[in-house]
């Protein structure tokens, strides 16, 4: 789940909420949480009104205009290189937004966040404990073979085989096997009723490679050769520190792609990165940093777009063996905290402030009463700094000090806990800040060690599908995120009802309860809102706005704008 950071999620729990994984949703879903090198803007409260503006008045959209023909190929910045295309780690914005393109999943996640099918033609549900997959047929993957149900049981085992660390293990926490029944038949029997096990299937947890390719690359698989899977596009070179080549794949079973090949350049630096797009050396990107908005919108080379992201940018806390382990402290710091402000530097004024953990957007399928339940009572945004300083003196935590991590890796991580350390100073506390380096900003997601002396941490958390339980189930006794180790048992079985129940409505009802259990201990303190951003130049269009990209083939609609 994350900016450079995962967020995830693994997968989950984003998600990634990713054992999201072990790591996961990383989340993953996990995983990711997002931190990234670009800054990153919040997101407008909700879906798109009527008028197709969000809360802030930006303009969102699910895609940006049709293309109008193909083109010889197109380049795109991402700002960090993948260290793997290996599916089954696949729990970062670097890998998947290459990944999505060349490996496919049994369900498909669309630009409009729905779940449609994927490999899988159809997903049938006979019993609650069991998930049966019938597959296209004819599917070719990048070697030449065609793609049976047995590929699809090797490609899901080793998402829940323990020697693989996959990011989106968690996800598999419930199956009890996977098997073949039929020559284009896949039968996934669960431990228990799991609805969040057939939504991840949209995800890298569900992506299908051929066997015999993943046997033959063995360690190597994911750094080196092929992926051998059946996306639009096929692995082309690989110019380690510099770019990924992919070349679009001729027999591919859906629309031929309208770019003969992509090219995704990486350009770690963010000024570097938005000076590329001006200049015409790469054609567009996605994360784009809040600090270069305005450039790029006066530009005149190109658009900015905006669209639905499921994103929310928090403070994640990560201890609470000190000050923090008081939840007057916790509550104290989120009353002190300048959250208008953040958003009009941090985020170059495009989000929304906000006192809950999950977006709107991800209760778009809540009936209105549960969704009005969800969001009532929960973190106060307003400043409130009389009330903040009596908590702390109440805690007797006057003077304590408090560790959050920075960074360069974004003026979104940066600025948010410069805010951070302000609000505790202005109520008593004394908040030090910790400078983690850009490149190992991510290990605060997989390695305890990594996080040793801190109370916190900015993330911006994005979820991997449209379900609020991706984001709550990280504060479940043992999950993947749950860094501080909360742990309540009224919490974990809030959780494990809301996983049973496959019935959305019934499931959001439970979901808002564990909003409310959230926001009342303040298990992480939320900020903002923040919508995707992508540009593109002139020269192209086609490719949707909303974080679709993760798990959606978006680089096969992008083609020629005239």
């Amino acid at each position: 789940m994350a900016p450079t950071a995962p967020t995830r999620r693994p997968a989950p729990a984003r998600r990634p909420a990713p054992a999201r994984r072990p790591p996961r949703r990383l989340r993953p879903a996990l995983v990711t949480a997002l931190l990234s090198a670009t800054a990153l803007v919040a997101a407008c409260a909700g879906p798109p009104r009527a008028d197709g503006t969000g809360q802030a008045g930006i303009q969102l959209s699910a895609t940006t205009p049709p293309a109008a023909g193909a083109i010889d190929s197109f380049t795109w910045a991402t700002y960090a290189e993948p260290p793997t295309l290996d599916y089954t780690q696949a729990f970062d914005y670097p890998q998947n937004t290459v990944l999505a393109n060349v490996c496919e999943s049994l369900m498909r996640w669309t630009p409009q966040l729905t779940l449609a099918p994927g490999l899988a033609e159809k997903a049938s549900n006979p019993d609650p404990t069991t998930w049966v997959y019938d597959l296209r047929s004819g599917v070719h993957f990048h070697d030449g073979t065609v793609m049976t149900a047995d590929d699809v049981v090797y490609s899901l085992g080793r998402q829940m085989n323990p020697d693989n660390a996959a990011a989106w293990a968690q996800v598999f926490q419930n199956v009890e096997s996977v098997t073949r029944t039929g020559p284009l038949q896949v039968t996934v029997k669960l431990k228990q009723s799991d609805s969040q096990f057939p939504q991840y299937m949209a995800t890298a947890a569900g992506v299908v490679a051929a066997k015999a390719g993943v046997e033959a690359a063995g360690k190597d698989y994911g750094t080196s050769g092929g992926l051998d899977c059946t996306g639009p596009f096929k692995l082309g070179s690989w110019a380690k520190g510099q770019s990924i080549e992919l070349q679009r794949f001729d027999d591919y079973w859906g629309t031929r792609a309208k770019a003969g090949k992509a090219v995704f350049r990486f350009l770690t630096d963010p000024s570097a990165r938005t000076n590329s797009m001006l200049s015409g050396e790469v054609d567009g990107g996605y994360l784009i940093p809040t600090e270069s908005y305005d450039r790029l919108r006066k530009s005149g080379v190109g658009t900015l777009y905006f669209g639905e992201g499921l994103s929310t940018v928090n403070v994640n806390v990560t201890s609470t063996q000190g000050p923090l382990g008081d939840l007057r402290v916790r509550q104290a710091l989120s009353l002190a905290l300048d959250r208008s402000g953040f958003v009009r530097t941090g985020l170059a004024g495009a989000g929304t402030v906000t006192g809950s953990l999950t977006t709107r957007a991800a209760w778009a399928g809540a009936p209105d009463d549960v969704r009005k339940a969800a969001f009532e009572h929960l973190t106060p945004t307003a400043q409130d700094i009389d009330r903040a300083k009596e908590l702390v003196k109440e805690a007797g935590a006057n003077g304590r000090t408090l560790t959050i991590a920075t960074s360069t890796i974004g003026q979104d991580v940066s600025l948010l806990a410069t805010a951070v350390q302000a609000a505790g100073a202005r109520i008593g506390l004394d908040v030090q800040l910790k400078t983690i380096a850009p490149n190992a900003f991510t290990a605060l997601f997989t390695d305890p060690k990594a996080r040793e002396g801190l109370d916190m941490f900015p993330e911006t958390y994005y979820d991997s599908v449209t379900d609020p339980l991706d984001l709550l189930a990280n504060f479940r006794t043992g999950a993947y995120q749950n860094f501080a180790g909360h742990s309540d048992k009224a919490y974990d079985d809030l959780v494990d009802q809301a996983v049973a129940e496959y019935d959305p409505a019934k499931r959001a009802a439970v979901e808002a309860r564990l909003q409310q259990t959230a926001s009342e201990q303040l298990l992480w303190i939320p900020v903002a809102e923040w919508p995707t951003a992508v540009f593109l130049n002139k020269r192209i269009t086609g490719a949707p706005t909303t974080i679709s990209y993760l798990y959606y083939p978006w680089a096969a609609d992008v083609g020629a704008a005239r």
